[in-house]
This record gives C-alpha cells, structure tokens and sequence, in this order.
C-alpha cells in the first residue's frame, strides 16, 4: 500500500469513528456489540481474544450475540499449557463455531527465534515477531475488530474509548467502562467457567515466560513483563514496531 493509499484508508477510518461515536458512543457491553456485529459490520468484524483471565466475559457476550462471530486466537507457541486447554473448554462451553488459531510463521521464527529464547533478548522483538505480525495477517479482510481492555487497567489503557479508529480499522473495546467488580459480576451471574491459573495468582495471563504470579490485591498487569518498563506487547499500539 503506498503512502497515499494508506492516508486514504486511515481518513475514512476517521470518518467512520465519528460516525459510529455519535450514533453508539454512549452504548457498551452487550449493546454495543449487538449493533457493531449485526448491523454496522456484519461478517466483517472479529474478536481477538488470549482466553486469558478475563476472556470469558466478552466471548460469552459475543457469543449471545453470534456464536459464529470469527474469533481470533494468537498461539505464540509460548503460552501457558493451561491456557490452550482453557480455549477448548471455553470455546466448547459457549458454543462458539468460528474460532481463528493463528500461529506466527515458521520462516521467521527459523530465522530471527531460531533457538526460541528471543523473548529474554528482546521481549519487543518477540511480541512483534509471535504476536503482532500474525495478528496483521489474521485480520486483513476485517473492516472492524473487538478488544477486551478496560480502562481499570490502567497505564496507557486508563483513557481507552469504547470506539476507536485504528490503524485505517475500526476498534471496540465494550468493556473499556467496565470496572473490575463488573467483570466479577459477569463471572458469577453467567457461570462462566474461569482460566485455571487465576487461583494460583495469575491476573493477567499472557505468554509463560513473560508472565509471573502476583497478589489479588495489585495492578493486574504487573505479572507482566515483571521487571521491565514494558507493559503491553504490541498488538494495541498504533504504528508500533519492534524497535
């Protein structure tokens, strides 16, 4: 795509955003997701999800809405066993029909992660090597695609908009207002089923080696990336690379 080509893209992404900001801008959950699934991107949006602690809320609100909804599943190869068993109860328990595991690709990973332990050399480098080129591929042909971050994250999540406008895409985090008490709510009025290293002190679940126990009490994302100023892997970052 030439420079020009993608200032067209992002512009009409622009317009979109503010079109959809004012019609649904003060929706979220279940009715936001309704709309943006069935009416404004009807077989052109995809959720992208880890199955991690707290996936099971916005799957199961996407499955009420479409069970068929496509789900896009970034397998690193460095994940949790756990959270591989966790996708098929999940997915199996909400019935979900049109699940996306994507890989990285087998060439790179052969020539920039040949031994696998990039991760400890260049923890960017490997998030954008397993995680955000895949999901660049996995989404082209999307005109939209959902997010579950929420704004009691925190950091550079802490101002996050239910409707975004994203690298020429259209972005909805439904449950940016949601609070932590909310999701628990969730948990418990819907029965979902939780990710199995939650009792063990894992908050924020993302890839093994870059994720450690933390106590119930502190920010959910600092068993990530322990020890570093890296708080996010890429995949949420506009324009981010491995630099």
């Amino acid at each position: 795509m030439t420079g020009g080509d993608n200032r067209s893209v992002q512009a009409r992404a622009r317009a979109r955003l503010q079109a959809l900001s004012r019609a649904y801008g003060h929706l979220d959950g279940l009715e936001l997701l309704r709309v943006m699934i069935e009416d404004e991107f009807p077989g052109r949006i995809a959720l992208v999800s880890s199955f991690g602690a707290e996936a099971a809320v916005l799957l199961d609100l996407v499955a009420q809405v479409d069970p068929a909804t496509p789900v896009v599943f970034l397998d690193t190869g460095k994940l949790f066993p756990e959270t591989l068993a966790y996708r098929r109860r999940l997915t199996a328990h909400l019935g979900l029909t049109n699940l996306h595991t994507i890989q990285p690709d087998v060439q790179e990973l052969a020539g920039r992660d040949q031994d696998g332990s990039l991760w400890r050399r260049n923890p960017n480098s490997c998030c954008y090597l397993r995680k955000v080129l895949p999901l660049e591929r996995a989404l082209a042909g999307f005109e939209a695609w959902i997010s579950g971050r929420k704004r009691f994250h925190g950091a550079n999540r802490s101002g996050i908009e239910t409707i975004e406008a994203v690298d020429g895409r259209i972005k909805v985090d439904p449950l940016a207002q949601w609070s932590r008490e909310d999701v628990e709510m969730a948990f418990v009025t819907r029965n979902l089923p939780r990710h199995p290293l939650v009792d063990e002190g894992y908050l924020s679940i993302g890839c093994q080696p870059c994720t450690t126990r933390i106590g119930s009490e502190a920010d959910l994302r600092a068993g990530r990336w322990e020890g570093s100023e890296k708080t996010e892997c890429g995949i949420h970052k506009t324009g981010w690379s491995e630099a």
